[in-house]
């Protein structure tokens, strides 16, 4: 826009604040100032028509009142609003919170989640174990024997901490103290409790990179500066330098069958991590929702096993065992730190749900979830070699290069000779296939060339058409990008 041809009159009683608003307020509507486009600053438009700072700080203030701009501190005043649909005001887009705006238009959970539901989509996207597994007429019975026997329990009000019942089976299993357990609805819950606990805007985060969509997310909408580490390498000293250099707030990792890449921790390395996180009062944020999944053999001790000073805190859940839709996990702590979870928690869950947690209790308590384990890992590692094998006969192996996974429901990998996941995914969605492009487990950019595929939620006469699909695209994706002279940095 041409800021020369604004003119505010200084005769006839109208502030000249008010008649900027207006001026400005105009441009936006008649397109003439772009979503996004940065105004001058107050200084610089102040000068270029003779007003005072005050005055131009006054019209900046009412244009984000308006829902029009945003301002941001050290980057300056922004248009963020554009012509809604003809059925929704105008500024809206203006009106979202701050912490929203953080989040921008980037890849998101619900990305991974939109296509389950469509029949004509092979999804290898979403986080699912095989409902195939799920015990279907084993949770009927325990749900009728809930409801028989602790009716006014599962449908009335609920403590906040959780159903004592199943706090104590969780305890018991997890060989802690039932104080130090808080149930949640799904882990996504525990999260964003821990942001809202322990992060002010402009503290530091040190994360996984690549690491979990839904810790970028939640760190991000609170304000938090993401500091990554490179979860392949897993560098105790690029970390101490991390630490040293950022005096993040805490580490937030998921060390075992990590998500997206598979990577388990070592135990030295575990070993290390806590020596490192309590030399300098960092506290971790231990991620394992997969610790039970693995396909082979056992992985090592979790880091909250491990901690002898009280800084880990443990994130787990149920959904990656039994359904995705149950909603239910758990954290252990110390009694402190559940005590000051419990009481925020109040705020969006005062009475946690009930039936499907002493369902649950129930599962635990009779054996059946062990059962149900064994057969989760069986079906799993069957889906994993199916997906292996269809990999290795449709895709040239320079094209995509994989680490077989030994647990967890995922796998991840590195597109070759230059193609981009995201482009991939535009042109795989076409032919009827989803998966998770790499950018979205990065907070910094990173990503092009990789991407998840989940083997776990696919039926398995699904997954070698839905691979097959996948080579098709990505053929004539490398040949598209050998033309234009595209390559990729090869995986380490």
């Amino acid at each position: 826009m041409d800021y020369s041809k604004l003119r505010v009159k200084r005769a006839g009683g109208r502030p000249l604040y008010e008649q900027l608003v207006e001026t400005l307020e105009g441009a936006v509507e008649a397109g003439e100032l772009k979503n996004g486009e940065r105004l001058p600053s107050e200084r610089e438009l102040a000068g270029r028509l003779k007003l005072s700072r005050t005055t131009v700080a006054g019209a900046y203030r009412e244009l984000e009142s308006r829902g029009l701009v945003r301002s941001h501190v050290g980057r300056g005043t922004f248009v963020c609003a554009r012509p809604e649909p003809s059925d929704a005001p105008f500024a809206w887009r203006g009106k979202v919170s701050a912490s929203v705006a953080r989040l921008g238009n980037s890849l998101s959970l619900r990305h991974l989640t939109k296509d389950v539901l469509n029949m004509k989509i092979i999804s290898f996207a979403a986080s699912s174990p095989s409902l195939e597994c799920f015990p279907v007429e084993a949770y009927q019975r325990a749900t009728e024997r809930v409801l028989h026997r602790s009716r006014d329990a599962a449908l009335g009000l609920s403590p906040t901490e959780g159903q004592p019942r199943l706090r104590e089976l969780v305890a018991a299993r997890f060989k802690t103290r039932a104080e130090r357990v808080l149930i949640l609805s799904g882990s996504q819950q525990g999260l964003d409790l821990m942001a809202r606990c322990l992060l002010d805007p402009g503290d530091s985060v040190v994360m996984d990179r690549p690491g979990y969509v839904g810790a970028i997310q939640t760190f991000r909408a609170a304000g938090a500066n993401l500091i990554g580490w490179d979860v392949l390498r897993a560098d105790l000293g690029e970390l101490e330098d991390l630490v040293m250099r950022y005096r993040p707030k805490l580490i937030y990792t998921d060390p075992t069958f990590q998500n997206p890449t598979g990577r388990v921790l070592p135990l030295r390395e575990r070993q290390e991590l806590l020596k490192l996180a309590a030399r300098y009062r960092v506290p971790i944020i231990e991620d394992n929702p997969w610790q039970e999944t693995y396909l082979d053999a056992p992985p090592p001790p979790t880091l909250y096993h491990l901690d002898t000073h009280n800084i880990v805190i443990h994130l787990s859940t149920f959904s990656k065992i039994f359904a995705p839709g149950l909603r239910l996990g758990w954290l252990v702590a110390s009694e402190y730190i559940v005590d000051q979870l419990a009481s925020i928690k109040q705020y969006e869950d005062v009475s946690s749900e009930g039936l499907t947690q002493l369902v649950l209790a129930e599962l635990l308590q009779g054996g059946l979830f062990d059962d149900h384990l064994a057969g989760l890992r069986k079906e799993h590692a069957g889906k994993r070699d199916l997906m292996i094998k269809a990999l290795r006969r449709h895709v040239p192996p320079r094209s995509f290069e994989f680490n077989t996974p030994r647990g967890g429901l995922h796998l991840w990998g590195r597109l070759n000779e230059g193609v981009s996941a995201r482009q991939l995914l535009r042109q795989t969605l076409a032919k009827g296939v989803a998966f998770a492009p790499g950018e979205m487990f990065y907070s910094d950019g990173g990503g092009r060339h990789e991407l998840r595929l989940c083997f776990t939620s696919v039926a398995a006469v699904k997954i070698e058409e839905g691979v097959k699909r996948l080579a098709e695209i990505l053929a004539r994706e490398r040949s598209g990008a050998a033309g234009r002279g595209e390559y990729a940095v090869p995986l380490v």
